[in-house]
This record gives C-alpha cells, structure tokens and sequence, in this order.
C-alpha cells in the first residue's frame, strides 16, 4: 500500500483505531548511504540529505520515511514498520532500476539489455520474496514486534555485474545464446527529473543489511541463497514467461540507446505503435522533456 505522505496522515489514526496491530509497509529504501551495514538504526535519508531540492519532494524513500514519523508520533504503538529492500520471485526479477518487462523481455526479442556501468559495480542486496512473506507472518501478532521496526532483507550481498552475469548465463543455457549488452556510461534515469532519484539515492548506494533483529524476534525465519533462487526463479519464468504490459517509450528510448529496433508484430495498438517511433526518432532533448513530467 503506498500513500503520499498527506493521505497517510489523514488515515494513520483512524487505520491504528481499527486494529490491534497494523503492519506498516516500508521500504529500507529509506536509509542514507552513511553505515556500511544497514541496522534499524542507521541514518535516513530524510534525517541527514543535504539535497534541498530532493527534501523538498515526496519522493518513495522521503514519504515512507515521513509516514514513519507519523506513526512514531501517533502516541499509540500498535504499529510495526517492516522495510523490505529489493525483492524478487518467479514473476519479478530486477536488474537496477528496470523490471522484467525493460531488460528481460528485450533479451528473449534478440535486443541488447541496456545496462549502465556506475550502477554495476555498486553492491545491492536482493531477498527472495518468500522469505520477506514469511518475516512479516512472523511479526503479525507478535508482542515483540509491537512499536518497532524491521529490515526484512538477507545479509548477502553481490554487484549488479554479478546478478547480471546470473541472468545471462541462465539465458545462454535455456536459449542457447548469450544475450548481448549494451552499456552506458551512466545511468539513463539520470537525466531525468522524476526518475533520478532511485538511481541517485539507491541504486548507486552500496546496500549491505545486518538482518540479526528480525531473526532474533522470529527466529524460525531463514533466509534462501540469493544466486540460487535467482537461478532457480528465472529458470521458472522462462518455462512459462508472462510479462506485463510493455511501457513502448520506454522500450523506444533503450533502442535508441542499442541503434535496434522492434520486430513487425510486436506493438498491436495503434496509439502506442505511434509513441514507439515518435520515441525512436525524436532528437534528444524533446525525449529529455518527455520523460522528466
């Protein structure tokens, strides 16, 4: 459930009124880049960001943080904050800042996965999401978990050169070729206002988790080992692949990027066949304008 931090704060009384223990969902996006480990009390974002402009919005790590706040000032604690970091599974597999449907759909259409080189050497820390499940079950009407706060995310951590590497030799052994990439020197989302800031702070942060509090308090939690479930969930998805709908200006602007194009066929509708090309051949700084709004 994701509210803006204004409707948070209209609800947060009445939703704490309601039960005897609402699980607030967060995210460990939250946290700056100042411990080399992230415990429960490691610096927010929010707290120690020198960034004017950033502070000024309700961006996900600013209003998750602030919706915290609300509900350590509520006076009532029949709460419990959960952070979840990166999660995956059979149906969602993350590369940066791109889903499935940005990266792994283009590999299985014979495209180059477009991927930067600042993001993928920066460590990050991908929980299987079963194993997320079965921490908040653990904390649902646990006295223990009342009025505190919990990073539910494993304590290994690999580059994102490392988890791409898994997919693609995953890919060259199903597909019997290896998928090509192309990278930039810098992320795309970069350049753009509205998307920057996960890859500004998140994505090019090194996350590392120390997990000792949520196994302490629900110690029948084990966490699985990432490479091989992130093995094991694309071999899944392979063997019956769904992807969800392709956003084609996204699509346009990576093939920009890789000098490709897509195949006869691929975009039925007429309106977003339309945004494909004029994506694909727009100069620069009007795709600049575009994806900023």
């Amino acid at each position: 459930m994701v509210y803006r931090t204004s409707e948070f704060r209209e609800r947060c009384n009445l939703l704490l009124a309601s039960c005897n223990q609402y699980i607030f969902l967060s995210s460990a996006r939250v946290f700056a880049n100042e411990d080399k480990i992230i415990t429960e009390s490691s610096p927010r974002l929010l707290d120690v960001s020198k960034d004017t402009i950033y502070l000024k919005t309700d961006e996900y790590a600013l209003s998750k943080a602030r919706e915290e706040n609300i509900l350590r000032e509520s006076g009532k604690t029949n709460w419990t904050i959960v952070r979840p970091y990166i999660t995956f599974s059979e149906v969602r597999l993350q590369l940066g800042v791109y889903e499935k449907e940005n990266w792994l759909y283009r590999a299985l259409q014979g495209r180059s996965i477009v991927f930067s080189r600042d993001i993928s050497g920066h460590y990050t820390t991908m929980t299987y999401g079963g194993d997320v499940a079965q921490g908040i079950v653990g904390l649902i009407g646990n006295e223990k978990a009342l009025g505190e706060d919990f990073n539910i995310a494993t304590n290994e951590n690999h580059t994102w050169k490392e988890i791409l590497d898994i997919y693609l030799n995953v890919l060259e052994r199903k597909l019997g070729v290896r998928p090509d990439v192309k990278y930039t020197d810098s992320a795309i989302n970069l350049q753009f206002n509205r998307k920057q800031y996960q890859v500004k702070y998140c994505r090019l942060f090194d996350r590392r988790f120390d997990n000792r509090k949520i196994l302490s308090t629900v110690p029948d939690l084990q966490f699985s080992n990432t490479i091989e479930n992130i093995q094991s969930c694309l071999e899944m998805f392979l063997a019956k692949p769904y992807f969800n709908p392709i956003t084609w200006g996204q699509e346009a602007l990576l093939d920009k990027i890789s000098k490709e194009y897509i195949h006869g066929g691929e975009i039925l509708d007429r309106k977003q066949y339309f945004k494909y090309w004029l994506v694909r051949f727009s100069p620069w700084w009007l795709i600049k304008m575009h994806f900023s709004k």
